[in-house]
């Protein structure tokens, strides 16, 4: 009896990691994005801005200003895709999805990847060395708490 329940035990935990496996796919495809602009019924859904960056997601200066930096580039936050793979776990369809809600307050993966692109957007980058940089991992080089200092209370 205590073989059957140790073979039994040993068989579900195969199961578990073979699906888990199955589920989490293969780490080197390249998450969701588009490869050009998207038509307006696919882009309704704005950054958000002004005083939807207030509250318990917005508390600290790199949240905010990440957002900000994200609207200034929205257009290209389609065309990159997100390494924080949320669009396995949340659906997202692109970077650009990421700051469409709160998700991007509470990614530091998401901040570093938008101010990335912003910064990358203003030194002249195209699209696809941003893109590739972020694959490469560059993004992840962004130091949030440097790039969007906190602000002495007054």
């Amino acid at each position: 009896m205590r073989m059957k329940h140790v073979i039994s035990s040993l068989l579900l935990g195969i199961a578990t990691v073979a699906s888990f496996a199955q589920w989490q796919g293969p780490t080197d495809t390249i998450p969701a994005f588009y490869e050009s602009k998207p038509d307006q019924s696919e882009t309704r859904h704005p950054i958000l801005s002004g005083k939807q960056l207030e509250g318990e997601y917005f508390s600290h200066s790199y949240q905010r200003g990440s957002y900000k930096a994200a609207a200034k580039v929205s257009d290209r936050l389609f065309l990159m895709p997100c390494y924080c793979r949320c669009d396995r776990a949340e659906g997202h369809k692109s970077l650009h999805s990421c700051f469409e809600g709160t998700h991007g307050a509470v990614c530091a993966t998401c901040m570093r990847e938008a101010t990335f692109v912003y910064e990358k957007t203003k030194q002249g980058w195209s699209v696809d060395q941003i893109r590739t940089g972020i694959k490469q991992g560059q993004a992840e080089l962004v130091d949030l708490k440097k790039t969007y200092p906190e602000k002495p209370a007054r």
